[in-house]
């Protein structure tokens, strides 16, 4: 007998693409039918994000959305699983009555039973830490809730492995994430109190994902988890994330491997000769370095100097050629006096990211940050988001006019449109920077093809075939 139709929303982050994928592969081997935006289906699945209260609001509109809908009888069941639900818990219920089951982030093997409206055994009650999680049944009411504690042993058993994903990314670039949780203990992050410890997968784990994402069609795999630069220190893999990077190197058809979310004190000498050494790593770097004034940063808990953070990114620059480098800052930190915002700005004028992104401070209950003093108004973290974007559109749009006569590889994105097809170079990440649009030529979606820029609009590159129709093989 086959299961239900499935209609599934995936919100937040790549980690969290991650496990909508691995859920999505999950219910597809139970017999479930999954349909696209706009089909009819018996249930939907929402997975959330909690990180930011912004990101909390947009999950409980989409909520009541699918609230409406199953009252107007067009779907059966509201299912919601994720880091919201791992935040929240049951208080989700109150807010959205209709939802029929919840899925916390460790217990993400339950979708399945979630989804069919299995009721959990073991006892009831959230697990402890001392104890694996067990599913719980709460409220008499026909709801069923999997929700338990981060526990080393049953997150090995059955949350490690992302392999057999239903993948929602084009076929030609991934995901791959090296490792879960945090240990960092940044003052504004609720990450550790949502998804726990940092916990990584062995190597030869990752490189049997990595066979199978390339297997399926990937020629360019993202590193994705919540501190890259510390992989392998739970599990006492000396070699560390140059280790990993050497041997990720040495897979045949992947074309770039690509670094994200490296925390800037944890960054050896050894890393950075590894992705200057190995050539199937990606020259890019993405590192969140959050601000710049010793003074915040020390409230950040980052563990990092001003001083400390420049020596770093010199030398990122200087022992690896043509490096690009993106990075976040928080604006409106507590107590953030203006000279520290100043100092900011000019840091980031100075250096000239090849790619930046600013958020706002954001509150977020549980977190020491929440209980600091001296908080800034809105509207003036928000004036102070906007003046950092428009020193680094200065800084990108010069750097952009720079790029004219260059020529570049780039990775075809999609199909054309109007004789322009959108790409990439090794120093942008999908769907967080710019891009290169190549104008005339016949690609297809995942083709290397050598270009020449021709001029910008704005952030993105404009560029020709250098060879006109004729992809570079690898």
């Amino acid at each position: 007998m086959s299961g239900p139709t499935v209609s599934f929303v995936s919100l937040g982050c790549p980690k969290n693409l991650v496990d909508s994928e691995k859920m999505l592969g999950m219910l597809a081997e139970s017999g479930c039918a999954i349909v696209g935006d706009g089909g009819t289906a018996d249930v939907v699945v929402v997975n959330t994000c909690g990180f930011l209260s912004a990101s909390r609001d947009e999950a409980i509109g989409i909520l009541r959305d699918a609230a409406d809908q199953k009252k107007a009888g067009e779907i059966k069941r509201l299912v919601v699983a994720g880091c919201l639900v791992q935040r929240d818990g049951q208080g989700l219920i109150a807010e959205v009555p209709e939802i029929d089951a919840l899925v916390g982030v460790n217990n993400r093997a339950d979708i399945v039973r979630a989804v069919v409206g299995e009721k959990p055994k073991g006892r009831i009650g959230k697990a402890s830490k001392q104890k694996s999680p067990t599913s719980s049944d709460k409220g008499g009411d026909g709801r069923t809730i999997f929700l338990g504690e981060y526990h080393p042993s049953s997150w090995a058993k059955d949350n490690k492995s992302d392999r057999s994903r239903l993948r929602l990314t084009p076929t030609h670039y991934a995901y791959l994430r090296m490792s879960e949780g945090c240990n960092q203990k940044c003052t504004f992050c609720t990450i550790p109190s949502i998804r726990g410890p940092m916990h990584c997968k062995t190597v030869p784990e990752i490189m049997a994902e990595a066979r199978e994402l390339i297997e399926d069609g990937a020629v360019e795999i993202n590193l994705i988890g919540q501190d890259t630069t510390s992989y392998g220190q739970d599990i006492g893999y000396e070699p560390g994330l140059a280790g990993l990077l050497g041997e990720l190197n040495k897979l045949d058809g992947a074309h770039w491997i690509r670094l994200m979310y490296a925390y800037p004190s944890d960054f050896t000498d050894e890393m950075i000769d590894a992705i200057a050494a190995n050539h199937r790593i990606a020259k890019y770097i993405d590192i969140p370095l959050q601000h710049i004034s010793d003074q915040v940063l020390k409230a950040m808990h980052r563990r990092v100097t001003h001083k400390q953070t420049e020596q770093l990114l010199e030398k990122l620059r200087r022992k690896i050629p043509g490096v690009a480098i993106r990075t976040t800052f928080i604006a409106g930190f507590p107590g953030e006096t203006e000279d520290d915002f100043v100092d900011l700005c000019d840091f980031v004028r100075d250096f000239g990211f090849d790619a930046m992104g600013v958020f706002p401070y954001s509150s977020e209950p549980g977190t020491p940050a929440h209980r600091m003093k001296n908080p800034l108004p809105p509207s003036e973290i928000e004036a102070r988001v906007g003046a950092l974007m428009a020193i680094q559109q200065e800084v990108a749009f010069a750097r952009a006019a720079a790029m004219k006569g260059r020529t570049m590889e780039v990775l075809i994105d999609d199909f054309g449109r109007g004789g322009t097809y959108p790409a990439r170079h090794q120093g942008q990440a999908p769907d967080v920077d710019s891009m290169v649009y190549v104008e005339s030529g016949d690609f297809d979606p995942g083709e290397f093809v050598q270009v020449r820029v021709t001029g910008h609009s704005d952030y993105d590159l404009k560029a020709r075939p250098v060879s006109m129709g004729l992809p570079i093989l690898h």
